[in-house]
C-alpha cells in the first residue's frame, strides 16, 4: 500500500507524462515528416541537435533548463504569463523539459515510420486527386499507426521515469513537482528502503505493462507468420 504522498507523486508522474507525450506526438509529426522525406543541408546538424538528450547527463540538460527557465535567463519572460518569477520549480517548467528531455524518443520512431512508407503509394494518392492534406490523413497517419503507438509509449515511459532534469528544474513541491523517481529517491535517502520497494514495483509494473500492450499490438497487426 502506497503511501499518500507517494500516490500523489505518482499522480503527478502520470499527469506530467501524459501532457509531454501528447505535445510531443503534436509538435514531432510535422518536424518527422518534414526530415523524413528528404535530405537538406544542415540536417545532419539539426538532428544531431535534437538527438542530443539521449547522449547528454540528464543533470547537465536540466541545469541548462534551470538556467533558461529561471527568472533571468531567456525563457525568464514565461514565467509572468503564470504570474511566477520564472517558470522554475513550477509544474509548466517540468514540461517544458520533459518535452525537449524526451523528445527523440518520439521524434525517431515518427520519422522512421514516415521514411518507410512507400513513395510510389503517395503518386497514385496524388493521380487519384487527393491533396496534400487528404493525403496525409487518408494516407500517412494509416502507415504510420505503429510508429505513432511505438513513440507514444516510448515517450510515456521515459517521461515516467525522468530523474535528473525534474530534480534540476523541479526540486520536489509536493503535489506538484515530487514525480514518483524523485519521492524513490527522497525514501532511499532516508533509508525507508519498504517505501522505496513499493513505489519502485508500481513503476516496473506500469513499464512492463506499456511494453507488453506494444508488442502485442504489434504481434496483432502483424499477424500469424
Amino acid at each position: 500500500m502506497l503511501a499518500a504522498g507517494d500516490t500523489l507523486a505518482l499522480w503527478v508522474s502520470v499527469k506530467l507524462a501524459l501532457i509531454t507525450t501528447v505535445i510531443l506526438l503534436l509538435l514531432c509529426t510535422p518536424l518527422a515528416w518534414w526530415l523524413a522525406r528528404r535530405f537538406r543541408p544542415g540536417q545532419a546538424l539539426l538532428e544531431a541537435l535534437l538527438a542530443l538528450p539521449l547522449v547528454l547527463p540528464p543533470t547537465v540538460l536540466g541545469f541548462y533548463l534551470l538556467l533558461f527557465l529561471g527568472p533571468d535567463g531567456p525563457g525568464g519572460w514565461l514565467g509572468p504569463l503564470l504570474e511566477r518569477p520564472g517558470l522554475a520549480f513550477s509544474f509548466a517548467g517540468l514540461v517544458i523539459g520533459s518535452v525537449v528531455y524526451s523528445l527523440p524518443f518520439v521524434l525517431q520512431p515518427l520519422k522512421n515510420a514516415f521514411a518507410a512508407i512507400d513513395k510510389d503509394i503517395l503518386d497514385m494518392a496524388a493521380a487519384a486527386g487527393a491533396g496534400p492534406l487528404d493525403r496525409f490523413f487518408s494516407v500517412v497517419l494509416p502507415l504510420a499507426r505503429p510508429g505513432y503507438l511505438s513513440a507514444a509509449v516510448l515517450g510515456f515511459a521515459h517521461t515516467l521515469g525522468e530523474f535528473g532534469v525534474v530534480l534540476m528544474i523541479g526540486g520536489s513541491i509536493a503535489g506538484e513537482t515530487r514525480v514518483a523517481s524523485v519521492a524513490l529517491y527522497e525514501h532511499v535517502e532516508a533509508g525507508d528502503y519498504a517505501s522505496a520497494q513499493r513505489l519502485a514495483l508500481v513503476l516496473v509494473v506500469m513499464s512492463l505493462v506499456l511494453l507488453w500492450a506494444v508488442f502485442r499490438w504489434q504481434k496483432k497487426a502483424r499477424g500469424p507468420l
